[in-house]
């Protein structure tokens, strides 16, 4: 299945990237930007706000972006030429004798985008409109010690049983995938739980069968851009997203951007560690966070305190058995969010992001697990004066999340955005 590919939209080709402006703020030190950055910045500006606040008034965005009027209608109107945006009908101004306001927001035929959640046995697909509305969900399993070629073609079966239902070509497909992830290349480097993915260069596989652009990230990484655009990291400028399963893994949000490292390295959470010369971990070191943070340790602690059914033991369910006056669930929830908090203290010690969303396994556990993450948090790390720590679960489901953030990859490339 193969589609004729969007032309690819950059506002760079409407002004000369090479000229460069100074960008500074309350006097402080000023940076060369060129114009296609600036624009890309903008862009990312005037979607977020259209994401956050509803169909909205150029005049509106202009605020909301903190660019002039001019600049507004230079954002806006080529992505109402590529039919991005659409203009509502005109509402009657709040200004006296001013023209009636025309609404923006979100062309609904709009192409739409592909994404593709990848976990060790799973593949997810969907197609998702600009709004974040998902469609065509389509769900397969593989063999994780299988035959490549097999993967590949329930792969492509899986994707074209949701490409087919797009009603024109989607803008490309993202994928959200577990592993270490070379996202500048394409590849997905390794994957323990997966070796079947391991070395596949699985960007160029999708591209050549599909004729769509590409783009793959780290699975905790599309958690957190699905956060950016669609969930508690809404109009923040620093987060942290930290996913919990059986592995553990996590994605930073900076001064406005994802922080991704050099080829997608950044965000390798789980292999930080907490404990020296602690319990071995897949990765052949010891000590790692995930060793004592993800599922495999709560099930092991499980079996060792005797709780009923340990194999299938959750965060959910510990604080369900807790609420019902279970005593060692208590004992072992309380244990399990201080080893989760534990990395959280190394982050927020190292990078003071202040906010941090849970995703996952703990994510289950809901605001008592995130309540008591946070009061582990405060207890261990070295606080500011009025400094205040935010530990949230997003609400909307991991699953959908992720395929939201991959979307997202592949929107913030089409329309060259800085995230």
């Amino acid at each position: 299945m193969k589609f004729e590919s969007q032309p690819s939209y950059s506002l760079g080709q409407r002004t000369p990237a090479s000229r460069e402006v100074a960008v500074g703020e309350n006097g402080g030190n000023v940076t060369l930007v060129s114009q296609s950055a600036l624009g890309a910045i903008n862009r990312g500006r005037v979607l977020q706000a259209l994401y956050d606040n509803g169909p909205k008034s150029r005049a509106d965005l202009a605020r909301l972006a903190g660019v002039n009027r001019t600049t507004i209608t230079g954002i806006v109107q080529p992505m109402i030429e590529d039919q991005l945006l659409i203009e509502g009908d005109a509402s009657p101004s709040d200004v006296k004798g001013g023209k009636p306001a025309r609404p923006l927001y979100f062309n609904p035929d709009a192409p739409m985008l592909g994404a593709v959640l990848l976990l060790p046995g799973t593949i997810q697909t969907c197609l998702v409109a600009l709004t974040g509305e998902i469609k065509a969900v389509a769900k397969a399993e593989f063999d994780t010690h299988g035959d490549t070629e097999a993967f590949i073609a329930v792969m492509t079966e899986t994707l074209t049983a949701t490409l087919s239902q797009a009603q024109q070509a989607p803008f490309g497909i993202g994928v959200a995938s577990a592993g270490m992830i070379d996202s500048d290349n394409g590849t997905i480097l390794t994957v323990n739980l997966a070796p079947v993915l391991t070395g596949l260069p699985l960007v160029a596989i999708l591209q050549e069968r599909f004729s769509l652009p590409v783009a793959i990230d780290h699975h905790p990484r599309a958690l957190l851009v699905g956060d950016r655009w669609f969930g508690p990291g809404r109009g923040q400028q620093n987060f942290a997203a930290v996913y919990t399963g059986e592995v553990l893994g996590g994605a930073f949000f900076i001064d406005g951007k994802v922080y991704r490292g050099l080829a997608g390295s950044g965000g390798e959470l789980g292999h930080t560690v907490v404990q020296i010369d602690g319990a071995p971990c897949n990765c052949g070191k010891h000590g790692c966070w995930e060793t004592v943070a993800a599922l495999p340790w709560l099930r092991k602690e499980a079996a060792r305190m005797g709780l009923p059914h340990p194999k299938s033991i959750t965060c959910a369910r510990l604080v369900k058995e807790a609420d019902e006056g279970s005593n060692a669930a208590e004992e072992l929830l309380v244990r399990y969010t201080r080893n989760v908090a534990f990395g959280i203290v190394n982050l927020q010690q190292t990078l003071s992001l202040n906010s941090y969303v849970l995703h996952g396994d703990v994510a289950g556990g809901g605001m008592k697990a995130a309540e008591l993450i946070r009061q582990h948090v405060e207890q261990l790390v070295v606080k500011r004066p009025g400094q205040e720590i935010s530990i949230t679960v997003n609400g909307i489901g991991e699953g959908h999340t992720a395929l939201r953030g991959a979307a997202g990859l592949v929107l913030s490339s089409h329309l060259k955005l800085v995230i």
